[in-house]
């Protein structure tokens, strides 16, 4: 146990762990294999490489920046041969990424008449409206700098496109300044449809980035442009502010989002013909080693490629659409959301099972004359929110409504300000957490008056209020009135509140609190189980193991013979199958059509009912979500809920062989098959049955 000041005991296993950043890379290779598989769709093949491109964006943004700054840091203890393995493992697998782009998917694309032309591959009359489309759409948008003393390398945004060109000749003023820069805005779409009746009958697109090469020229009268790159800076996009010495976090965050897209650069991205001369004075002002150039083969954002696939109109080229059920066996659209879970705490499966109940639970409460309070965190529910929308509506008429807005949800941090304010603005309680601590937990309380008395109500969620990603990601919901469960949550907004102290939760874990004890409690329960020869088995599935204490504690339970199973989806650091070590430890990741999003821990030490315990939770197996974030986890006791969690969550996923990747003690992962059972297809299935 430690205390709440963050800081993580010194506990590490006897072994060496894996790189966290290089499990990270591995985890989006795993991603990126998806790409090669001839039985996923061809525009999904495409999505998962655009995916790739966004998770790397993140992966430099954050975790790469941090690796340098720590790098910087003597006292940090990195060695700089970690860094530079890091940066050659993402350059290989960037330079895997566009081979299949450009190899594999585009000749696919185009046997489908789905087609992205060259300036070289367009006819005359395609030609000539894309030069209309600039003329039109683009020109008048693109500003070229000319550098020189006055005017001096622009302020380049975080991952923002540009041109940078050589020109010969001189200037109007007489003047031999070479070098010119154009931005292209954001607002421009960085991937254009071609008209059909120009088209040959086929779905034609250009990219924008080509239709300013091949205007590029226009831009610089009376010079010619002899050579020019496209390029894009990669920058530190952590949000730093100093809590303890502002006295308004919100204002400081609103503050830094401005400076954040001009934070330190980490990576710099030109096209592979890009001359020397002009990628070495791009390292040169924007203080970059050479290391951290990548040369790519195509356009330098990836990511915005999803608007092909928004554009392209081919039905069979995308998974079948998938319609999650509503639970009408568990929870019965006719009859009150309050009246079916005093009756017994309710299960919510995601995406197979619908978000809609958890909203219609909230427009119940806010609808209810007899509800007085409603109690919820926000950490990403996104721009739009049907949930916000209600604790507005609840707050207008008169409930007490109370929101937790995480404002540190990276990335997210502009959108939780801005339901912040609305909030605020109609008289909505809003606390911003703890200093120093991110609120991750995923909580929504409602107090009812029933008769003399009051009743609470609550959602507990491994995932994120957001009906948007609900449909893509794999969460566990839970509906209860238990009274221990909800007096627990009712403490945590209570001390998220006021800061004070509360008793120790009855039924909730809470880190930063006893989460992690727990759980090393519970390994200590199975390992002490496997040496003295009982059964023993320990399941868990999360998005990433990283917290040496824990892995500490699976690997001695391992080492003593209890079965182990791990399902994490992204970054582990336990190596397993080293004999004598781990070699009774299986890693496995998932990665299939859905993001894997749920957590749960399935601990045995015996044959006994009370020598079992399963517990969802909001938190992954990291220091960070054990020591310096607000997290819940909660037992399920119900043996019928807890069989389905068991049936669903964990069985499935144990013998899933098509989307299921093994990990090696190298770090490495590999493909377990490409037949046989697939666990996301099989629930899809199970609940479309039960629509049918």
């Amino acid at each position: 146990m430690i205390s709440v000041d963050g800081t993580t005991p010194d506990v590490s296993p006897a072994v060496a762990l894996l790189n966290r950043e290089q499990a990270i890379l591995e985890f989006n290779r795993r991603v990126l294999a998806q790409a090669q598989r001839l039985d996923v769709p061809l525009l999904e093949r495409l999505r998962y490489v655009c995916i790739v491109s966004s998770n790397l964006d993140e992966f430099f943004e954050v975790r790469f920046a941090d690796m340098l700054d720590a790098a910087r840091d003597p006292q940090a203890q990195v060695d700089n041969r970690d860094v530079e393995r890091v940066a050659r493992a993402a350059h290989s697998l960037i330079d895997e990424q566009y081979s299949i782009f450009n190899e594999q998917l585009t000749p696919l694309l185009a046997a489908q008449d789905i087609v992205v032309l060259n300036h070289a591959d367009r006819n005359e009359v395609q030609r000539a409206w894309v030069a209309k489309f600039f003329e039109r759409e683009v020109r008048p948008l693109l500003i070229p700098v000319g550098l020189d003393p006055a005017h001096p390398f622009p302020q380049v945004a975080n991952k923002s496109l540009h041109f940078i060109a050589r020109l010969s000749g001189k200037d109007a003023f007489g003047r031999d300044n070479r070098i010119a820069i154009v931005k292209v805005p954001r607002v421009l779409p960085r991937v254009i449809r071609l008209p059909g009746n120009i088209s040959a009958g086929q779905q034609a697109f250009v990219l924008l980035t080509s239709v300013i090469r091949a205007h590029l020229e226009e831009l610089f009268s009376g010079r010619k442009v002899e050579a020019f790159s496209q390029f894009r800076v990669t920058r530190d996009s952590d949000l730093e502010v100093d809590e303890e010495e502002i006295a308004n976090l919100r204002n400081a965050l609103r503050s830094g989002l401005t400076t954040r897209h001009f934070g330190r650069a980490v990576r710099l991205e030109v096209v592979n013909t890009c001359p020397t001369e002009l990628s070495e004075f791009l390292l040169e002002q924007f203080d970059l080693p050479v290391a951290a150039l990548y040369r790519v083969n195509g356009p330098v954002n990836l990511v915005r490629l999803n608007e092909l696939i928004d554009q392209t109109d081919a039905p069979s080229l995308r998974f079948e659409p998938h319609e999650p059920v509503w639970p009408q066996a568990t929870l019965p659209r006719q009859k009150s959301i309050f009246e079916r879970i005093r009756k017994g705490d309710v299960l919510l499966h995601h995406p197979f099972e619908s978000f809609d109940p958890v909203v219609e639970f909230l427009r119940e409460a806010v609808e209810d004359p007899d509800v007085l309070a409603i109690k919820q965190t926000i950490y990403r529910t996104g721009n739009k929110s049907v949930l916000g929308d209600l604790l507005i509506e609840a707050a207008r008429r008169g409930k007490e409504v109370m929101a937790v807005v995480e404002l540190k949800a990276r990335f997210d941090e502009e959108a939780n300000i801005n339901w912040a304010e609305r909030l605020e603005a109609v008289g909505a309680q809003v606390v911003y957490g703890v200093v120093g601590f991110k609120t991750h937990a995923k909580l929504l309380l409602v107090t009812r008056r029933e008769g003399t008395k009051f009743r609470r109500y609550a959602h507990l969620s491994t995932g994120n209020y957001n009906p948007r990603t609900a449909r893509f990601y794999t969460d566990l919901g839970y509906l209860t009135a238990d009274p221990e469960l909800t007096g627990d949550a009712d403490s945590v907004f209570r001390q998220l509140a006021s800061l004070g102290k509360i008793k120790t939760p009855k039924r909730l874990l809470l880190a930063p609190f006893n989460m992690h004890s727990r759980m090393m409690e519970h390994l200590a329960q199975v390992e002490a189980a496997a040496r003295a020869g009982k059964p023993a088995r320990l399941v868990i599935k999360i998005n990433a193991l990283t917290d040496a204490e824990l892995i500490g504690g699976i690997l001695r339970a391992g080492q003593a013979g209890a079965a182990v199973d791990l399902i994490v989806r992204g970054a582990c650091m336990l190596p397993p199958g080293l004999p004598g070590v781990s070699d009774n430890i299986v890693v496995r990741s998932v990665v299939g059509r859905f993001l894997e999003h749920t957590r749960v821990c399935y601990f045995s030490w015996g044959a006994g009912e009370d020598e079992v315990a399963l517990y969802l939770s909001s938190a992954d197996w990291m220091s960070r979500n054990m020591f310096r974030r607000i997290e819940i986890a909660w037992p399920v006791t119900d043996p019928k809920l807890r069989q389905r969690i068991i049936d669903e969550a964990l069985v499935p996923y144990l013998h899933d062989r098509q989307d299921a990747w093994q990990l090696g003690p190298d770090g490495r992962s590999t493909r377990i098959s490409t037949e046989g059972p697939n666990a996301q297809q099989a629930l899809m299935l199970r609940y479309k049955a039960h629509r049918d």
